[in-house]
């Protein structure tokens, strides 16, 4: 992340990997619904080290040589002059909240929330969820939330057809986005429940980002199947989040899940870049 080049991942031979070995639809690599195959419990026979001998298809989250999180050091990331590569287009759209029992989701229809832009790829918002304690890590700290919004692009033309916005939270002030979603819906009467609950018109923009430095890698979904290729963009600025809603999220998921990070993964000399 040097000077104002156009962001550059890696090196040559990393981006030959990264432009050409990612290309698999996106609607075969998102991520599991059904968490029955798979638990976060260090050790058991269904933990995070053994997701990739869980089946064929989840090989990569064992073998994979980009997996996510990551812990983004200070010796480890490249600082780029330039925080002018990526924008937010986000619309209210009519959207349901699932308990998928490893997590909490709100999906949105379609195309309908609007979209990102990352070096004039556009990607879609499908929907956000929550992991307790955070998966990355910045210099070596994990913090006590992280909020995922994952977006795709399904243009075969396309490599990398998945990009998702991390936020990071400490213990503070309550976040109001998660306040209207406790308030509204009764995330433990409903674990498992297909359809989830309509929640009506939501406006991913009340997902409050206010800061315009972040982090950018390549890296992978964080549950199986581990799908790579995946651009993270995470927001350097640490919103707050209340311990009661921290407590609420954990408390309406499976037991094994009320933990639900996944251990950092090696970087594997990929480059992370900050840009301010």
């Amino acid at each position: 992340m040097k000077n104002q080049t156009p962001y550059i991942f890696f090196s040559a031979t990393t981006a030959l990997i990264v432009l050409f070995s990612h290309s698999a639809s996106v609607s075969a690599h998102v991520e599991v619904e059904d968490e029955r195959d798979f638990d976060y419990i260090r050790g058991s026979e269904k933990g995070p080290e053994k997701w990739g001998k869980l089946k064929k298809e989840w090989s990569s989250c064992n073998n994979g040589s980009l997996q996510s999180p990551v812990d983004m050091s200070n010796q480890r990331v490249k600082i780029i002059r330039n925080a002018g590569n990526w924008r937010r287009n986000y619309k209210p759209s009519n959207s349901t909240v699932k308990n998928r029992g490893h997590d909490i989701s709100v999906q949105w229809e379609g195309k309908e929330a609007g979209s990102i832009y990352i070096n004039g790829t556009q990607y879609f918002l499908q929907q956000c969820h929550w992991h307790s304690p955070s998966e990355h890590t910045i210099n070596g700290r994990r913090y006590e939330m992280e909020l995922h919004m994952v977006h795709e692009n399904t243009d075969p033309n396309v490599k990398n057809k998945i990009a998702v916005v991390g936020l990071l939270y400490k213990i503070g002030q309550p976040d109001s986005f998660l306040s209207k979603l406790l308030n509204d819906v009764n995330l433990g009467s409903m674990i498992n429940h297909e359809q989830g609950k309509n929640m009506g018109m939501v406006d991913p923009r009340n997902i409050k980002m206010d800061g315009k430095k972040y982090y950018r890698y390549l890296g992978s979904l964080t549950v199986p199947p581990c799908t790579e290729g995946v651009i993270w963009t995470i927001n350097n600025k640490i919103r707050t989040v209340s311990k009661g809603q921290v407590k609420a999220l954990r408390e309406a998921v499976h037991d094994y899940a009320e933990q639900n990070a996944r251990p950092v993964q090696p970087l594997n000399r990929r480059e992370i870049q900050l840009h301010a």
